[in-house]
């Protein structure tokens, strides 16, 4: 189980609560598809994805961005049984999808990029640290039914 201070659950409701998810979500995952390439391969039914230009005007990836994020807030509701709360996505993403876990760290990292770029100076290593132990939790709740 993991241990959340009341510092750390304040800086992970802050980062969501002024979140553009329209914005952030298509900008994070346009990321790994383009930066991680062989991530492409779970998203064959979204289209043209030939190059980065495809990617980031692909309305299906856009969507899919901020179903992500919308997804991220059942953690934030939920930081204390994150596990419990992901059970049904861990096994949809192991058994019917069949994604390398892995690709759960590689979003995470470009969620992190992106959300530092938004804030700017107001993403200091507190604000990292908080947000970096939120997603590695979400990405090993993810990875659960891997195991």
């Amino acid at each position: 189980m993991v241990v959340w201070t009341e510092q750390e659950r304040s800086i992970i409701n802050g980062i969501f609560g002024g979140l553009n998810y329209e914005d952030i979500g298509p900008k994070a995952l346009c990321r790994c598809l383009i930066v991680y390439p062989w991530t492409q391969r779970y998203f064959g039914a979204f289209g043209n994805l030939y190059n980065a230009e495809a990617i980031k005007t692909n309305p299906n990836i856009a969507k899919h961005g901020v179903t992500v994020l919308h997804g991220l807030d059942r953690a934030v509701k939920n930081m204390d049984n994150i596990k419990s709360t992901y059970a049904e996505l861990s096994v949809l993403h192991s058994e019917k999808l069949h994604v390398d876990p892995d690709n759960f760290k590689l979003l995470s990292d470009c969620l992190t990029i992106e959300i530092a770029a938004k804030m700017g100076k107001d993403f200091t290593a507190e604000t990292q640290a908080a947000f970096q132990k939120f997603l590695a939790v979400v990405v090993s709740a993810l990875g659960k039914q891997y195991h």
